[in-house]
């Protein structure tokens, strides 16, 4: 079945209403052989006879006019579209303080900001950056009402995954893209690295990270499932820290892929080759404040932010 545009649409609507190809083309500002050509196209595609010649000028054929009323409900019906989201953008009004973690250019925080802005105007924004880890905390104590998060929200809610469906889960999550980590390492510690497995990566150094971060809890759950023990040596709360760490010599590290080739590109550091964690960058708020319009809202503002540019 054909595919008919708008343009066409509001062409074959303009005629029909008019009854004339002149004064429809000046309505619509255009040239009077291109809405003749939209007409012809469009009765080609339909394989309607639209309309009919008269001392008048055009008259709509019973076909056409069917197929111009079923237009017509197109146009209402995109009319009504526009005013109500027109009407809902007024509702949506109040503050939200927004959770940032890890480089803006990752979360694409600019594009999400400038799209909540444009969408909705009212809407005060406050941004607290900090540890992934730190932002379901702070939805619990209600210090924050959304915010970005790394990793698997198992670790900050006890019912999620337990099979008691997802409206009993405490968090609502929209997954925006999946994440590879790598273990990069000093170039000295290349030959220790090399085609080593989990476990026997945990007896070289380490630069450790807080509780709350993604690596201690992707590491942790590893490391915990082996059993065996990770040898930090130094802890570090700041990924551009730890890269400097490693690049230093001091030890290894868990790294975003994207960044840990980079490193390998530019700084000469070692990936662990036969190692890698997969987690996923998500935007969460507590499941119970998903009635607030302003945060529904803006969850529809992530997942556009996403799907544009993915």
């Amino acid at each position: 079945m054909a595919d008919f545009d708008l343009k066409t649409l509001r062409a074959f609507v303009a005629v029909a209403r008019e009854g004339n190809v002149t004064r429809a083309a000046e309505q619509l500002r255009v040239t009077q052989p291109a809405l003749s050509l939209q007409l012809k196209r469009l009765a080609t595609e339909t394989g309607v006879e639209l309309f009919r010649r008269t001392a008048r000028g055009l008259e709509l054929t019973h076909d056409g006019a069917l197929l111009a009323a079923k237009a017509e409900l197109i146009f209402a019906s995109l009319m009504d579209f526009g005013q109500t989201a027109r009407s809902l953008v007024t509702q949506i009004r109040g503050s939200l303080r927004i959770g940032t973690i890890i480089d803006p250019e990752f979360t694409r925080l600019g594009a999400f900001l400038k799209a909540l802005v444009e969408s909705a105007p009212s809407v005060e924004t406050e941004l607290r950056h900090g540890i992934s880890g730190q932002v379901p905390e702070g939805l619990k104590r209600n210090e924050l009402d959304v915010g970005f998060f790394l990793g698997d929200i198992r670790d900050f809610d006890p019912l999620a995954g337990q099979g008691l469906g997802p409206e009993e889960n405490l968090f609502h999550v929209l997954e925006l893209a999946p994440l590879t980590y790598r273990v990069v390492a000093p170039a000295a510690l290349g030959p220790y690295v090399r085609d080593k497995s989990w476990a026997e990566l945990a007896a070289l150094p380490w630069i450790g990270t807080p509780p709350a971060s993604v690596h201690n809890r992707l590491l942790g759950r590893i490391f915990g499932t082996l059993g065996v023990r990770q040898n930090v040596v130094a802890l570090i709360d700041q990924e551009m820290s730890m890269l400097a760490m490693v690049r230093a010599g001091v030890g290894l590290s868990l790294c975003r892929e994207s960044i840990a080739l980079h490193e390998q590109q530019s700084n000469g550091l070692i990936i662990a080759n036969a190692v890698k964690v997969e987690t996923a960058l998500s935007f969460i708020a507590l499941k119970a404040r998903m009635h607030d319009p302003a945060v529904s809202h803006v969850f529809a503002v992530a997942r556009r932010t996403w799907e544009q540019k993915s």
